[in-house]
C-alpha cells in the first residue's frame, strides 16, 4: 500500500488544526453568549393574550395582545424574518402604560405560511395589518404604530390603500426602514463597494430559498453581526437575532426578500399624514440613514429624525431604552391630545430630540 505523500499529510494535519480551531471558537462564542444577560432577558418569553386573525385571502395571522385592555393602544410591526420576539424589550417596557398589540406577519413566527408564491406583496402585508386593526381595535378607535424595516413599510402601504382608516392613526413610528433603492444603498459589502458589487453578490443572497442551518457557528454569527448588528453589539444580542433569522421558514425569506429588492413606496409616504417619528441607525448597513434622511424629507408631518450613534438595523434590540423612551413619549402625548390638535412631545432628558436639539411639535 503507497503511503501518503508529504504533501496529503501536511493539508491533513492543516484540516485538523482548522476544525479544531473553528470548534474552539465556536464554544467561546456560545460561552460568551451564555454569559450574556441580554441573552438571558431576550430568551425570557413575556406572556400575552393570543388569537388568530385571518387576513382578507385567507392566510391566519398570529396575534399578541399585552397590557390592560382598556389601556390606550400601540400597535407593533415587526421586520423581515423577525417575529413578535423583535419586539421584546419594548413590549416589556410598554405594556404597562398601553395595550400593546403585536403579530407575527404573514410566514414568519407562528403566522401561517402562504402557499402561493404571489402572496408576498405589498398589498398583502398591508391587507395583513388592516385585519388586526379590524380584530383588535374599537371601532375609531385612535392608535399609536410603530414598524421596524419592513414593518415600517407595511405602515405606509397599508395608510395608501385605507387613508380614510389612516386617519384613526394618532401617531407613528418608522425605524430603521425605507421606502426604495433597498439594493442600491447597500453597505454590507462596505461604503466602496459599489452598487454593482451589492447587486451581484448580495441580491442573490436576499433571493436565495435555502433553508439556513439552525446552528450557531463562527461563521454564521459573525454573518449575522455583519449584516443587521453593530460591532458593538452584545454576543447575547447577536445570537438572538441569529435565532430570529434561522427561524423564518426558507420560502417566506425568499418571497419578502424578492419583493424588497424592486420595491418602490415612494409615492406612498404622503399618505402617512399623522406625526411621524423617523429613527435610524448609524450604523446600518441594511437600511442605512440615507433611507430615512429621504422618509424626513418627503413626510408629511414629521415629528424627529433621529439617527442612534453606535446602531446597526435592529434598534429596538441594540438600543431598546432610546426606542422604548421615545415610543412612550410619542404615545403618550398624542393619545391624550384631541386629534389634530398641536402638541410637544416631551421627550425624556436622555432622549432628547436630534433635530438641531429643538423640542419636537406635532402639528
Amino acid at each position: 500500500m503507497r503511503k501518503p505523500g508529504p504533501r496529503l499529510v501536511a493539508a491533513t494535519g492543516l484540516a485538523l488544526l482548522g476544525a479544531a480551531g473553528w470548534e474552539l471558537q465556536r464554544r467561546s462564542d456560545l460561552r460568551a453568549v451564555d454569559a450574556d444577560p441580554a441573552w438571558q432577558e431576550l430568551s425570557r418569553p413575556i406572556a400575552g393574550r393570543s388569537r388568530a386573525v385571518r387576513s382578507r385571502d385567507g392566510t391566519r395571522l398570529h396575534v399578541e395582545v399585552f397590557g390592560d385592555d382598556t389601556a390606550p393602544p400601540l400597535v407593533l410591526v415587526h421586520g423581515w424574518t423577525f417575529a413578535i420576539a423583535a419586539w421584546h424589550y419594548q413590549i416589556r417596557d410598554l405594556s404597562s402604560r398601553f395595550r400593546v398589540i403585536a403579530y407575527d406577519q404573514r410566514g414568519h413566527g407562528r403566522s401561517a405560511v402562504p402557499e402561493d408564491a404571489a402572496a408576498y406583496t405589498e398589498q398583502a402585508l398591508a391587507a395583513d395589518l388592516d385585519a388586526v386593526l379590524d380584530a383588535c381595535l374599537r371601532p375609531d378607535e385612535r392608535f399609536v404604530i410603530a414598524g421596524h424595516s419592513m414593518g415600517g413599510m407595511t405602515i405606509v402601504a397599508w395608510a395608501a390603500a385605507q387613508p380614510d382608516r389612516a386617519q384613526h392613526v394618532a401617531a407613528a413610528a418608522l425605524v430603521n426602514t425605507g421606502m426604495h433603492d433597498m439594493v442600491s444603498q447597500l453597505l454590507v459589502l462596505g461604503p466602496s463597494a459599489g452598487a454593482r458589487a451589492h447587486h451581484l453578490l448580495v441580491a442573490p443572497l436576499q433571493r436565495a430559498g435555502a433553508r439556513l442551518p439552525a446552528r450557531l457557528t463562527p461563521l454564521s454569527y459573525r454573518a449575522v453581526r455583519r449584516v443587521v448588528a453593530s460591532p458593538s453589539a452584545s454576543p447575547g444580542r447577536v445570537a438572538f437575532l441569529h435565532q430570529l433569522i434561522v427561524e423564518c421558514p426558507a420560502p417566506v425569506r425568499s418571497g419578502f426578500g424578492q419583493l424588497l429588492a424592486g420595491l418602490d413606496l415612494s409615492q406612498a409616504v404622503r399618505h402617512l399624514n399623522a406625526p411621524t417619528l423617523v429613527i435610524a441607525g448609524e450604523l446600518d448597513r441594511l437600511l442605512p440613514p440615507w433611507h430615512s434622511e429621504q422618509l424626513a424629507a418627503n413626510l408629511p408631518n414629521l415629528v424627529e429624525l433621529a439617527v442612534l450613534d453606535g446602531v446597526g438595523h435592529v434598534a429596538p434590540i441594540e438600543a431598546e431604552q432610546a426606542v422604548s423612551d421615545r415610543l412612550a413619549a410619542l404615545a403618550a402625548t398624542t393619545l391624550a391630545a384631541p386629534a389634530g390638535r398641536s402638541v410637544a412631545v416631551a421627550y425624556p432628558g436622555s432622549v432628547a430630540p436630534l433635530m438641531g436639539g429643538e423640542q419636537a411639535f406635532l402639528h
